[in-house]
Parts: structure tokens; C-alpha cells; sequence
């Protein structure tokens, strides 16, 4: 039988792509999500797993569920027997969480532990969550390992996701039988080679390559870069920027490590190299053959100058390397751009 595994956020971009690769990998995945992030398919389903469902020919398993609904948990983990949760559902804009801590704690941290009580109660103890390189803060020392401090974090998103890790690291010492990989993205940009899914972001991109791609395809004039005049090799912040199936493939060694009884491990996901924001700019305008305007405006606060993982570890204890560079990244994420240039959204 076939393992299932239950992917909470699973409709979102990262997510998507994880349920391509777990029905890749042989595993069944059941999805959760609250369409938060996610635009509305035909007959209730997400139109991102509407197209995975399309690239991978079977259906993929859904329910519209909220994490913080107590009782829609229970009732899901009594249908299914999962043998591992890959915890994905949360908010994630970073500026928005200054504006509105409370509810980022609330969905983020309650919305966890909501999950990790329904997983203790059915006796389901293998986790990967979705943590993140912000909860480094302001860099002490480059390339960033596991063993650097962590909790320094500019925003509630950031906060949110260093005290989820705490949570987990301690029901992991606490009681025996817990195990869980902790990823920590770096920067996932690009798209599955299909062109079929893709980011969506809703509104303003947060993120610099969605709105890359939007002025490249016309729906947005330029480009605002917040800064110039950083310690770097153009004066623009310098980034690690991964691929979104290679971050998705670390999912599955992620899980495949959960197997060994691994305790509480953690691992950086990036590629270790640093790109700036101009020069994604130009690798964008060669991949889509068209200028990017932009304009240089005031630093935004909480921004650091450089941040680049050293992904030894992932390397050493998941065998899991990146595979793809920054031209590949660029070219995925235009033809997603020009084959759905509104998004999911058909307007």
C-alpha cells in the first residue's frame, strides 16, 4: 500500500509542487487547504491541483479545511491513516505581518499546534515543516549554516516561524517517537518546466521574481528596488534563489529521513550561491527577451544586504543538492508568466 501523506497548504505554490513530486515518488498525497492563497477551481477543486491532476493523469485527494478548525482535524485523520504531515498551510507576507501580528500568530502558531495535537491524538508523529531562512535575521556570519543563531528575526512572519520550530525541537525532546525535518527555504522562484503551475501571488507581489515576471509580461509598468547603496557588488540586496522543484524534491528526502527515527533535524534549502537584484533583473530580461524597467527608491526596513545558505548538510545527511541554475529558474518562471499571465485566474 502506497503511503499517505497529508499536505496542509497544499494548493499554494510550494505546495503544488510537493504533491507533483510525492505522486512522483509513489506516495498518496491528501491536501488540505482554505483556498487563503489559492484561487477557486471547477467543482471546488483548486485550479493549481486541477493541473497537477492533469500532469500527473489521476486525481489528488482535497478538502477544504482550515488548521485552526479542531473538529474538521479530528474527523480528517479518523478517515485517513497518514504516515507523515508536511506542514506547508500558513501566512507568509512578510510586510503584512507588521501590520497585523495578531493574525499571523494566531493562523501560524495556533493553527500548528491545532495540527500537532490532532497528529499526537492519532498516533501520526513524522512532520517536514515548511520554516524558512528569516529566522536567521540579520546575518552574523556568511554562508548561513544549522549552527547559526537563530530568533533574531525583523517581522512576526519571521517570529512565527522560529517559534514553530521551538514548539516542534521541544515535542520532539519531550516525548519519544516524534520525528521532524525542519526546512528552511531560502528564496523558491520558477515554475514546473510545464508551464502549468506556477506562483499566483494574490494582489501586489511580496516576492522580487513574481513582479520581475509581471513587468516582463505588461501587468505591472516597473520595478521598485529597495535600495542601491548596500555593501554588495551593485549596491542591491543579494539573494538565494532555488528552484521550486528542486526545493520540492527536498521535501521527499525530507520525508525518506523521517524513516530513520531522526529525531529533530534541520536543513537549509538553498543553493549557496547569492544572486542581486539587478542581476536577477537582467537574467529575467534574457530569459524573456524583453526590458525591465525599474527604479531605484528608499531601503525597506528590516531588509538585510546578503543572505546565502551553505547547503553542506542537506547535501551530506538528505542527499539532496540543488540541480538547477539561474537560467532555468528564469526560463520556467517566464513561460509560466506567458502561458497564464493573468495566473490561475482566467481574467
Amino acid at each position: 500500500m502506497a503511503e499517505k501523506v497529508l499536505v496542509t497548504g497544499g494548493a499554494g505554490y510550494i505546495g503544488s509542487h510537493c504533491v507533483l513530486e510525492l505522486v512522483a515518488a509513489g506516495y498518496v498525497p491528501v491536501v488540505i487547504d482554505n483556498f487563503h492563497n489559492a484561487i477557486r477551481g471547477e467543482g471546488g477543486l483548486p485550479e493549481s491541483l486541477r493541473r497537477v491532476q492533469g500532469l500527473v493523469g489521476r486525481e489528488i485527494l482535497f478538502e477544504e479545511l482550515d488548521v485552526l478548525d479542531e473538529a474538521a482535524l479530528r474527523g480528517l485523520f479518523g478517515k485517513h491513516r497518514f504516515s507523515a504531515v508536511m506542514h506547508l498551510a500558513g501566512l507568509k507576507a512578510v510586510g503584512e505581518s507588521v501590520q497585523q501580528p495578531l493574525e499571523y500568530y494566531k493562523v501560524n502558531l495556533t493553527g500548528t499546534i491545532r495540527l500537532l495535537e490532532a497528529m499526537n491524538a492519532h498516533g501520526v508523529r513524522n512532520i517536514v515543516f515548511s520554516s524558512s531562512a528569516t529566522v536567521y535575521g540579520d546575518p552574523a556570519y556568511l554562508p548561513l549554516d544549522e549552527k547559526h543563531p537563530v530568533g533574531g528575526c525583523t517581522n512576526p512572519y519571521g517570529k512565527s516561524k522560529y517559534f514553530i520550530e521551538e514548539m516542534i525541537r521541544d515535542l520532539c525532546k519531550a516525548e519519544k517517537g516524534w520525528n521532524a525535518v525542519l526546512l528552511r527555504y531560502f528564496n523558491p522562484i520558477g515554475a514546473h518546466e510545464s508551464g502549468d503551475i506556477g506562483e499566483d501571488p494574490q494582489g501586489i507581489p511580496n516576492n522580487l521574481m513574481p513582479y520581475v515576471a509581471q513587468v516582463a509580461v505588461g501587468r505591472r509598468e516597473f520595478l521598485s528596488v529597495f535600495g542601491n547603496d548596500y555593501d554588495t557588488v551593485d549596491g542591491t540586496g543579494v539573494r538565494d534563489y532555488i528552484h521550486i522543484v528542486d526545493l520540492a524534491k527536498g521535501h521527499i528526502a525530507a520525508l525518506k529521513k523521517l524513516k530513520e527515527n531522526c529525531g529533530c533535524k534541520i536543513y537549509n534549502l538553498g543553493t549557496g550561491t547569492g544572486y542581486s537584484v539587478l542581476q536577477m533583473v537582467k537574467a529575467m530580461e534574457k530569459a524573456s527577451g524583453r526590458e525591465i524597467k525599474y527604479k531605484i527608491v528608499a531601503r525597506r526596513e528590516g531588509d538585510v544586504a546578503t543572505c546565502y545558505a551553505d547547503p553542506g548538510l542537506a547535501a551530506q545527511e538528505l542527499g539532496w543538492k540543488a540541480a538547477f541554475g539561474l537560467n532555468k529558474m528564469c526560463e520556467d518562471l517566464w513561460r509560466w508568466q506567458m502561458q497564464n499571465p493573468m495566473g490561475f485566474s482566467k481574467n
